[in-house]
Order: C-alpha cells, then sequence, then structure tokens
C-alpha cells in the first residue's frame, strides 16, 4: 500500500504530541494525546511513515508501530533541532521532525530489535559496574593521600593498599582504617560481579556466529565483539569499511575549505562505546607480547619504527574497523593480511 501520510511524533511518558502531513509537506493533523489514545489512534490509522526522534523509547515504540504496519524512522535529535521554528514546545518539535525527516539527504537511525538492546544492556551494565569501582578505588587513595600515603592510579595495585592498611604500625587513625576497609569490602563486592557480567558476556559471544567471527580477530575478544553486535546498525547500511570507520568516528576531523583539504584530529563524533573498545583492543596488540607476532616488514611494523605508538594504535583501530565491516558483511572469518605484504 502507498504510504502518503508522514506522522512526526514527538515521544513522552504520558503526553503524546502528533504532526501529521502529506508527503509534499501540507498539514493534515496535529493531536495531543495520552499514551492510551496514542496507540489506539495508530493502530485505527491507516499505514503511513512514523517519524520519531532517537530517546529511550522510540526503538520500543518504533517495534509496537512496525506491528501496527506503520513504516518507522528514527531520526537524531541534533538533525531536528535546526528546523524548530522560534518557540520551543511540543507541536513545533513534532512538526520539525516531519520538516527534517522530508529532507531527501537525511539520515535515519536503524530501530533495534528486543535482542540487540538487551545485549546492550548486559554491555552497559558492566561497564556501569567498572565506573562505580574506579570511583570507589579513587575514593580510597584519596583518603590515604589526605594522610600523607600516595599509591599508584589502577586496580591492580589494591594488593599495596590492603597490605598497608594490615601494618599495625601504618599510624592512621583506627576510624579512617575502619572506612578505608569498609572501601575495600565494597571494591571486592564490586569486582565479584564484574567477573560474572564478564563470564556472562563470553558465553553471549559464543550464541551467535556474528559474534564467534570477530573474535577471529587479534584483538578483539567478547566484549568488543558484543558492542559491536549491540550498537552497530546492519553492516549493508554502509558503502564501505571507511563509512563504517567514519560512523565510530575513527576518521580526521576536516577543517577544509576554497578546495583545500585540512585534517585534524580523530573526529571523536561517532559510537563511542566500539571506538573505545578497538583502540584498547589495538594497543593491546602493541604492547611488548602482542609486539612479538607483528612482521618488520608489514604495515604495522613499519608504522611502528616511525610513529608515536598512540597514533599507530588509532590507525589499527580504524584499519580493525574496516576490516570488521569487511567480514560481517561477507561472513568471513579474519584473515591475516601481514604474510602477503611480508612478501
Amino acid at each position: 500500500m502507498t504510504k502518503d501520510t508522514m506522522i512526526g511524533v514527538d515521544l513522552a511518558k504520558k503526553v503524546f504530541q502528533l504532526h501529521g502531513a502529506s508527503m509534499n509537506g501540507d498539514v493534515k493533523f496535529r493531536k495531543k494525546l495520552s499514551r492510551p489514545q496514542f496507540l489506539r489512534f495508530m493502530a485505527d490509522h491507516d499505514p503511513a511513515v512514523v517519524v520519531m526522534e532517537t530517546c529511550g523509547s522510540a526503538n520500543y515504540w518504533a517495534r509496537e508501530l512496525s506491528r501496527l504496519g506503520h513504516v518507522v524512522k528514527l531520526i537524531p535529535t541534533r538533525y531536528v533541532k535546526p528546523f524548530v521554528k522560534r518557540q520551543k514546545n511540543d507541536a513545533a518539535d513534532a512538526e520539525a521532525i516531519v520538516i527534517a525527516a522530508q529532507r531527501p539527504e537525511m539520515r535515519f537511525v536503524e530501530p533495534k530489535s528486543e535482542d540487540k538492546q538487551a545485549r546492550a544492556m548486559v554491555f552497559r551494565s558492566r561497564e556501569r559496574l567498572v565506573h562505580q569501582r574506579t570511583e570507589l578505588v579513587n575514593a580510597l587513595r584519596s583518603y590515604l593521600y589526605e594522610f600523607g600515603y600516595i599509591f599508584p592510579q589502577g586496580i591492580g595495585h589494591l594488593k599495596r593498599v590492603e597490605a598497608f592498611l594490615e601494618d599495625p604500625n601504618s599510624g592512621l587513625p583506627e576510624l579512617v582504617c575502619g572506612e578505608c576497609h569498609d572501601l575495600l569490602h565494597q571494591i571486592s563486592e564490586m569486582t565479584a560481579r564484574i567477573d560474572a557480567k564478564t563470564r556472562q558476556i563470553k558465553v553471549l559471544g559464543t550464541e551467535t556466529d556474528t559474534a564467534r567471527r570477530l573474535q577471529t580477530m587479534p584483538g578483539v575478544g567478547p566484549i568488543i565483539a558484543l558492542a559491536v553486535e549491540a550498537f552497530a546498525p546492519d553492516m549493508a547500511s554502509f558503502r564501505r569499511g571507511r563509512d563504517f570507520a567514519a560512523w565510530l568516528g575513527l576518521v580526521p576531523r576536516q577543517y577544509s575549505s576554497g578546495g583545500k583539504e585540512r585534517l585534524g584530529r580523530v573526529s571523536k563524533a561517532g559510537q563511542a562505546d566500539i571506538r573505545k573498545l578497538l583502540i584498547i583492543g589495538a594497543m593491546s596488540r602493541l604492547n611488548w607480547l602482542g609486539r612479538k607476532s607483528i612482521v618488520k616488514e608489514s604495515w604495522l611494523g613499519r608504522m611502528l619504527a616511525r610513529k608515536p605508538k598512540m597514533l599507530v594504535a588509532i590507525a589499527l583501530a580504524n584499519k580493525m574497523a574496516r576490516a570488521i565491516w569487511a567480514m560481517v558483511k561477507n561472513n568471513e572469518d579474519y584473515r591475516d593480511p601481514a604474510p602477503t605484504a611480508a612478501g
């Protein structure tokens, strides 16, 4: 059925604002509906193109409206903002969503399935626990610093802190020792929860062919594989691997004008979770153990010989992103290019 109506929806928890228009922009209706009224209205309405901003409940409503026969598109909030007229309100937002969505050059976000959202939740839960543990470790170090004792950063140095607190000649007041032991206990509990999440992620990494395939690449483990599965859209939406790397924010920022190209630092404007993990995975290949497998005549070996380590890591992360695009799109395992480069 040809869909001749576009409906912009400004989502909320209780009150939804709708703006209906024809495909050439003529306004058909404006409605303000409660949550139950919205679902009934969309169920009774003829199939239409429904556009919503990306937000917490957008993926849920995209699935619900798709079941009702509508074509659902999600548009990034930053792309809608330039089309809001003067006053900022729900009705103006819904109208701006339709105006933005009717631009032929507009980019949309692919709605996530329930499985993707669940995997993303597991990943974010582990990230949250890691951040909370880091906060506790920093609090412990700051308490000791206030009494003149300095310990290095990192979870690996907690054994030294424990040994210091167990020393009866440490010179710390009893109340301070009690608070520090309490923090150590919280850190231990948090570490156990992180380990449990890590084990769960490893199990999830064996359940799909995509996750198994990605882990054949050096520097890619279960956590990176889960992040790619949870946050990356269908690889068919990218024309080439460079587009996927640009989507991640692993390409230089441009300041080009007048036909002269000026490239700056990495843009960091894309998907932060996958980008961060790819750089960490790339750094793991550049440490003293990973360097043993690097052929000197290969691209990576030549880069290490003349460039700073962090710059090489970002370049390698870009290369890894392109390889991930090819592996997922072509359903292939990783093939090491080093022997070919050496030959």
